[in-house]
């Protein structure tokens, strides 16, 4: 069969030890839930059993961790300061502190795909109802491509482009650098719902020109589940409207003293950088988690992690049953990220769904088709037993 993986043997022994997925379970469904490496189930049990030991005698080492993270996510999206990153518990949150934290006027729009993922739609449409915010919702096959169908619908009165960087059903991989600059020349703002491309797949909001952007961890940063990031471009950080309040959002979080001694509680002020989008005590456990798994991706390469997403899914596409089945996801190679979508050519793909699952097949049935979505460090032997089953159960 044909295909090259770009990740190296001595990065393949590196890691090796590092994705102890069940034997005969062959695992595409990344984009979806990841599986944990072993370092992340290491940091994970190793802070349990510190809370055990001695509850919060650490906790100041907490923060550095959270800091830390910050950091990371900072190097991974390519922001000028990591002050501009906030830690959340999920794509949706960060999105609604966007949503929210406008100030709406009378005819003002939003432009978003018809083909997002719910909690990208949900949003937005939630303004009409609240605001009587316009949300236009395009048809991103109405256009040659799905940029010039949003770019299309944007005009003076739009304040948000709201887009998924890579597609969660097609796999379509969206060019950003165009949107941001369309979004400039409209004067809109670009939100971006990341999901699908961090831990896949390069993303520069300064390149881009990416005014917010949100994800949590659990796909492809290989994380947890409630552990994710709002970035902010510094010049926003104010304007965005606050809806929460806590202890955790304060220039001086810890000065409790100050704040709620016997005297009269002097004033306090919000944090001036991302940390006022996180009200109030952070999910410590999950940004261990996170900070270990984003470790993980780093020591292997980024760019040795992205090329070997991109080689898996093209080792799937270019060896795919063309009889059998079609392609969803663009042929480009420049247009997908980590997913390739396929329809059976006979048969219903929810019923394909479910024999390749009771094989251990691991996928997931979306946007009429079947949905593989494997990471770098997915062995070829791997693509090669769901190539086989997918041709075997197509009739």
């Amino acid at each position: 069969m044909a295909g090259k993986n770009d990740i190296t043997p001595d990065i393949i022994t590196a890691i090796s030890g590092q994705f102890p997925i069940q034997q005969g379970v062959a695992y595409l469904n990344h984009a979806a839930v990841a599986p944990w490496p072993q370092c992340t189930a290491d940091a994970v049990c190793d802070f349990a059993r510190e809370n055990a030991r001695c509850g919060a005698l650490h906790y100041k080492a907490w923060e550095e961790t959270a800091g830390a993270l910050r950091e990371l996510l900072r190097r991974l999206i390519n922001a000028e300061s990591a002050d501009e990153i906030a830690l959340v518990k999920n794509t949706s949150e960060g999105l609604s502190l966007v949503a929210y934290g406008l100030d709406w006027q009378p005819g003002d729009n939003v432009v978003v795909g018809m083909q997002e993922f719910p909690s990208n739609r949900i949003v937005w449409e939630s303004l009409a109802r609240r605001f009587g915010v316009e949300v236009r919702t395009v048809d991103l096959h109405a256009a040659d491509t799905p940029e010039q169908a949003l770019i299309g619908r944007l005009d003076r009165r739009t304040r948000v482009l709201a887009v998924s960087s890579i597609q969660y059903a097609t796999g379509h991989h969206m060019n950003l650098d165009d949107l941001g600059k369309a979004c400039r020349e409209a004067g809109a703002l670009l939100c971006v719902d990341a999901i699908q491309s961090l831990g896949a797949a390069p993303v520069d909001v300064r390149a881009s020109q990416i005014d917010f952007l949100a994800a949590d961890g659990h796909k492809w940063m290989l994380a947890p589940e409630g552990a994710g990031c709002f970035y902010c471009r510094r010049r926003h950080l104010k304007t965005l409207k606050l809806h929460q309040y806590g202890w955790g959002m304060l220039q001086n979080p810890g000065d409790y003293d100050s704040l709620y001694g016997e005297a009269a509680p002097a004033a306090w002020d919000e944090a001036e950088n991302a940390r006022r989008f996180e009200c109030g005590s952070l999910n410590s456990l999950g940004i261990h988690a996170l900070h270990a798994s984003l470790g993980l991706l780093f020591d292997a390469g980024l760019a040795r992690v992205f090329s070997g997403v991109a080689s898996n899914v093209s080792y799937l596409a270019d060896n795919m049953d063309a009889e059998r089945f079609q392609l969803l996801t663009p042929a480009e190679e420049h247009r997908r990220g980590g997913i390739l979508t396929v329809r059976p050519l006979r048969g219903e793909p929810e019923a394909l769904h479910r024999r390749l699952l009771k094989v251990d097949v691991l996928c997931a049935c979306r946007g009429g088709g079947i949905r593989l979505s494997p990471h770098f460090y997915t062995p070829r032997a791997v693509l090669d037993r769901a190539l086989e089953c997918l041709r075997d159960f197509s009739g």
